[in-house]
């Protein structure tokens, strides 16, 4: 049992409550605290870029409900937006005019949209993309990446990042062989992996599958080339390119990866920011593969919430502040200033380190680097880690309870924020040098 100087009596009254309801006593595996010790605090409210605990703990917080908070928590723009919409109703079931609204600003945003689905969550964007490129293409292969999550379906648990990483599980229990037969895996930044399976499936592969900038086993970044080698490689043997965008979509740039490196794919998955802190997620592209979905073509996928009033009114108020001038550029220069100073005081500090970030994105790993994909992630010190983030934690630092998750900075993120962040960090790595 980690220590803590923090008065956590509450959180740990309820979580142990919550254990004896809920497998693990939570709804989600990464929150638990498993791969960094200790029980984990249990919120009570959040506003700005702030968070505080059921015990009255407040702190300065970087995981942001894991990237939709751009805008800051409870924003009061967006929230005003929900209020006039709640008296109206949460659900229909039925058409509304805020579904045209969002997916018009979406299609004008990211370059491969040309027809968009909405839907309630990051893994049914991606289970449905999948089914649609097997029905587009008549194929039934499809090639991701280690260490990148794309939800917790059946057919993405090979290799998988994210929960999945943090627990040690190199798969799940319950997939059955025959799910995952067709999901071939590359490592990350690995061209010559790429082409070599398609060498050896010809005809059989629908597409790729990736995230253009992964979050989900760290921070990591694509090799200068990476990108472009895939499309290339993508349209040579008439397979499809997916972005998985779920985590970058509008946070890295308006237009999202895609936009920011200029690579144009088939296919993009698309949720968090643009559902403004309330369930939702999309998939689009062109509009020759998006017509093979039902109602308008055979491939069918259905949801009873999906492009509820709620979800889409949030969505609409979070793109409208993101289009105000200097958003990016904010976001661009607060979190380089905190990833560069977290990186030299550990260093200074006598810690390995590598990280960096992209826009409001960001990471640092434990070990000397580079990171350029799963393997080298997973050779960072998680003890270490797991040593950092309770310190930082003490020192009123929330930050993603796994060294194989991505960090995220708002808006509402002041100067002060950084400076005490970077204060904090200081005592804690100088202290665990000293372990």
């Amino acid at each position: 049992m980690v220590t803590t100087a923090l008065n956590t009596t509450k959180s740990e009254e309820i979580f142990s409550a919550a254990q004896k309801l809920m497998p693990g006593g939570v709804s989600s595996p990464v929150r638990a605290f498993k791969s960094v010790g200790g029980q984990p605090i249990v919120f009570d409210r959040v506003k700005g870029s702030r968070v505080w605990d059921v015990d009255g703990n407040e702190y300065i917080d970087y995981v942001g409900t894991w990237g939709p908070a751009i805008c800051g928590h409870a924003n009061d723009e967006v929230n005003a937006a929900l209020r006039e919409t709640l008296e109206k109703g949460t659900s229909f079931g039925a058409p509304c005019l805020k579904e045209n609204i969002l997916a018009e600003m979406v299609i004008n945003a990211v370059p491969s949209i040309e027809m968009v689905r909405f839907v309630n969550s990051g893994t049914e964007a991606c289970m449905s993309v999948l089914r649609l490129m097997r029905a587009f293409t008549g194929r039934e292969k499809i090639i991701k990446f280690e260490g990148c999550y794309h939800g917790h379906a059946d057919m993405f648990l090979v290799q998988a990042g994210s929960g999945v990483a943090t627990l040690g599980l190199p798969d799940s229990p319950g997939v059955p062989k025959t799910t995952t037969a067709a999901t071939l895996t590359a490592p990350y930044n690995d061209l010559e992996a790429v082409k070599k399976l398609f060498a050896e499936n010809p005809g059989e592969i629908a597409g790729v599958i990736l995230e253009p900038v992964v979050g989900n086993s760290g921070f990591v970044v694509p090799d200068a080339g990476f990108l472009e080698g895939l499309r290339e490689l993508t349209q040579e043997h008439d397979a499809l390119l997916v972005f998985d965008e779920v985590m970058t979509g509008f946070r890295i740039s308006y237009g999202g990866a895609q936009e920011k490196f200029g690579v144009t794919p088939d296919l993009t998955t698309l949720g968090k920011v643009i559902g403004g802190g309330l369930p939702v997620g999309a998939y689009g592209g062109r509009k020759e593969i998006m017509s093979m979905v039902a109602p308008a073509g055979p491939m069918y996928q259905a949801g009873t919430l999906s492009g509820n009033p709620l979800a889409m009114t949030a969505g609409i108020k979070t793109l409208e502040l993101l289009q105000r001038p200097g958003t990016y550029e904010k976001l661009e220069v607060m979190t380089k200033r905190l990833t560069d100073g977290l990186l030299e005081i550990a260093r200074n500090a006598g810690h390995q380190v590598t990280g960096g970030n992209i826009s409001g994105m960001f990471g640092m790993f434990f070990t000397e680097g580079p990171v350029r994909n799963y393997e080298d992630a997973k050779k960072a010190d998680l003890s270490k880690f797991s040593r950092y983030h309770r310190g930082m934690l003490e020192q009123g630092i929330y930050l993603a309870p796994s060294q194989f998750e991505a960090g995220f900075t708002s808006l509402a993120h002041t100067d002060e924020d950084i400076d005490q962040t970077l204060a904090a960090a200081k005592i804690v790595l100088n202290s665990i040098a000293a372990d």
